[in-house]
């Protein structure tokens, strides 16, 4: 009997490829050619371990970081989405994907990822730091410095946030802060006329300090005996360092400091009545620059009680003719290098801040009243009127060099005069001239002299006819 072929029982029947072993392979290849440089041979291979569905979520980083090298920010991001599809708290992604938002500019996106990569990995301070930088790059400087101190606790002593801590705090104070802190006269002469104040009105008397800074005239008043004194400071992160410092000294049940300007201040909100002593320190070394007068005609009208007293009470801009061949090479150009660049002048500095006994300038007048402010009046307009300079020394005027007297209560006053010049916050100012005037000793220059309610006006009239 015949029987039909069979297959061979003992011969087993090809085992079914192991496609896993491919992927180890093609990845072993990726992250070689990637350790090499081979950016693009490393995308090809992570992108072909991906297709076969392997160790994605290892994998995409990979890839991600690829990308990134490859400045690729787009396709970066689209890898770190593919990640978060899949594990959407990967505190890794998020960072990575917060980093590559800010690169591009999107620090709003930015700032909302890393603040879920913060909240995913709360003790990681690489995160927390880059948080605060995101946030101070789109000018949140308080939430930045916050966010600073908050990674200093998590990783004490690293230098870079500290530097960043103090570099962030530096650059959003002006310079005269502190040696304005440190003037002992100036602050002297506030502290008799708010001792004054209190002395005339008593200590339930309500007292409001418009730019309270360091809170400085704040804790003067609540030494001297206020029970009450609200404060506001428009810079949110000077406001919070003045109600830490209020804090420190142990006047936080009689001070309240708002961070706001005191145009968001609201009788029946921040005050519970009309104030009925203002203390502000806003002047600036050329005496309107920081909108006193906008400031202390709406403190009038709506913040203060009708018979309030207000320290100070007066502002007076004082000055004499200059002239310094110092100064001169601040405030005018002419011929360089061969070249004129006279023309340049009309870009020039009207008003330079100098240290009165720092740089070299000449008299050629005796001191002059310019302009002066009562700073208690509701209403001032801008102001012009002619000024007839009697000149005591020949010379080559510049422009007039600038100081101020503060009126604060009776028979207490504090100015910066240059003669008299300590290292205070206020400088003088010179406001230079269109360009040089020669003058000669007996002889009188007119300007025009007066404000425009934000700056103070100092310009040499033409010479009339005889």
């Amino acid at each position: 009997m015949t029987h039909a072929a069979a297959s061979d029982p003992l011969t087993p029947d090809p085992a079914p490829a192991d496609p896993s072993i491919d992927a180890r392979a093609m990845l072993a290849a990726a992250m070689e050619a990637h350790e090499q440089g081979a950016f693009d041979a490393a995308e090809a291979g992570y992108r072909a371990v991906l297709a076969q569905g392997y160790r994605a979520t290892d994998v995409l980083p990979l890839l991600a970081g690829v990308l990134g090298r490859l400045s690729r920010a787009e396709d970066a991001l689209a890898a770190w989405d593919d990640l978060l599809a899949l594990e959407p708290d990967h505190a890794l992604a998020l960072h990575e994907q917060g980093l590559t938002l800010h690169w591009l500019g999107r620090t709003d996106e930015a700032i909302a990822t890393l603040e879920r990569a913060c909240a995913v990995d709360p003790a990681n301070p690489i995160a927390a730091g880059n948080l605060a930088v995101a946030l101070a790059d789109a000018g949140r400087n308080l939430d930045a410095v916050r966010q600073f101190r908050h990674a200093l606790t998590l990783q004490p002593g690293n230098l870079h946030l500290q530097h960043q801590l103090r570099r962030l705090g530096s650059a959003s104070v002006p310079f005269w802060h502190i040696p304005m802190m440190n003037d002992a006269p100036r602050n002297d002469a506030f502290e008799a006329a708010i001792a004054a104040a209190l002395a005339e009105r008593g200590p339930d008397a309500r007292v409001l300090d418009i730019g309270a800074g360091s809170g400085l005239l704040s804790l003067m008043a609540a030494r001297t005996g206020a029970r009450t004194v609200v404060a506001c400071e428009m810079e949110p992160m000077i406001a919070e360092m003045a109600d830490r410092i209020v804090a420190l000294n142990g006047y936080a049940d009689r001070i309240t400091v708002h961070a706001k300007p005191s145009i968001d201040l609201a009788v029946g909100a921040e005050l519970d009545a009309p104030a009925d002593i203002l203390v502000s320190e806003i002047l600036s070394s050329d005496l309107l620059t920081e909108k006193v007068l906008d400031t202390f005609e709406d403190a009038h009208r709506r913040l203060l009680a009708p018979d309030a007293l207000v320290i100070p009470r007066a502002a007076t801009a004082i000055g004499c003719l200059v002239a310094s061949d110092a100064l001169a090479d601040y405030a005018f150009v002419g011929q360089v290098s061969g070249f004129d660049l006279s023309p340049f002048t009309d870009f020039a500095p009207q008003r330079l801040p100098i240290h009165g006994t720092m740089t070299g300038w000449t008299r050629l007048s005796d001191d002059l009243e310019l302009v002066h402010l009562d700073l208690t009046r509701h209403k001032h307009d801008a102001t012009l009127a002619r000024l007839r300079i009697p000149v005591t020394a020949t010379g080559r005027a510049i422009g007039i060099v600038q100081w101020m007297r503060i009126d604060l209560w009776d028979g207490i006053a504090f100015d910066n005069h240059p003669d008299r010049y300590t290292d205070g916050g206020w400088l003088q100012v010179l406001h230079s001239f269109p360009a040089p005037i020669d003058v000669a000793a007996g002889e009188t220059l007119d300007i025009a002299v007066g404000h425009d309610r934000i700056t103070l006006i100092l310009m040499p009239l033409p010479e009339q006819p005889r």
